[in-house]
């Protein structure tokens, strides 16, 4: 059986849904003795899909590279090319694109979009983008539990760009990369909302992959990784007519948010700047 750690993915997802009230009933109530695993699945609210229908990350890929070999060098080489990103703007906004909570989560493509994305102007957006994370999270943990990768930091004792993250990201495992899924299923997403500015969204998806090599927390191989699994998991999104549904009012209230003149209250000069440097 599949066990879901409640890592900060999902933790964040989950704090959402229960502000908006989403959550399930449960949330938070006691529940009967069962192992660490299980009380923490039972304890977050749904996402779309049905636990038993969430893609299978062992399934869909390879185990990470051995020690080695040449995708190991590849992983080693991306490393170190970021290392020389440390204490630039790509780092800052690399520390940016860490933090997965809400709001500052769906903020981080409000640029791409041009449109702000929050609770106030594009609730069932913003909601969907909460509900659909738990799932993608979820998906990211038949590969995670069973293979446990060292992250770069570690085996390298190098700095992160999110110090405050290192306990919880030593004793998770680094592939997939948990946050490159969500960026890229995210864009996504996005692209279908505002197809009109798919390639600034998909680009912005990239970067918040890369955003965890830069960071010093993930391998190029965890983010190739993450965005299969995104990629599975909204594919198997389009199959939910609940999802569906959020995803056509999504448009319609992006397209209104267009219609009315709202822009993003963020400095896109600057994250633009930030994203181009090599």
């Amino acid at each position: 059986m599949r066990t879901f750690p409640k890592t900060s993915i999902v933790i964040a997802a989950g704090a959402l849904l229960a502000s908006l009230g989403l959550a399930s009933a449960g949330l938070g109530q006691d529940t009967p003795a069962t192992s660490a695993a299980e009380d923490a699945l039972s304890r977050l609210p749904p996402g779309y899909l049905p636990r038993a229908s969430l893609p299978d990350s062992l399934a869909l890929l390879p185990p990470p590279p051995a020690r080695g070999s040449a995708a190991m060098r590849r992983d080693e080489d991306a490393r170190r090319d970021a290392a020389r990103l440390r204490g630039t703007p790509r780092w800052e906004r690399a520390s940016s694109d860490a933090v997965l909570s809400f709001p500052q989560a769906p903020e981080t493509f409000s640029c791409a979009m041009e449109v702000p994305i929050g609770a106030e102007s594009t609730p069932r957006l913003y909601a969907l983008m909460g509900k659909m994370l738990i799932d993608v999270g979820l998906s990211t943990y038949g590969a995670k539990n069973r293979y446990q990768r060292t992250r770069p930091f570690v085996v390298h004792e190098g700095p992160t760009c999110a110090p405050g993250d290192e306990a919880a990201l030593r004793t998770d495992g680094s592939y997939p990369s948990g946050h490159s899924a969500a960026g890229w299923s995210w864009g996504l997403v996005l692209a279908e909302v505002n197809p009109e500015r798919a390639d600034a969204i998909l680009q912005r998806a990239r970067d918040f992959g890369e955003s965890r090599i830069v960071c010093n927390v993930h391998w190029r191989s965890d983010v190739d990784a993450g965005r299969v699994i995104a990629a599975a998991t909204v594919a198997r999104l389009h199959a939910d007519p609940a999802f569906r549904a959020d995803l056509d009012a999504a448009r319609a209230e992006v397209a209104a948010a267009h219609a009315a003149g709202r822009v993003p209250a963020a400095d896109c000069a600057a994250e633009a700047a930030s994203l181009a440097l090599p």
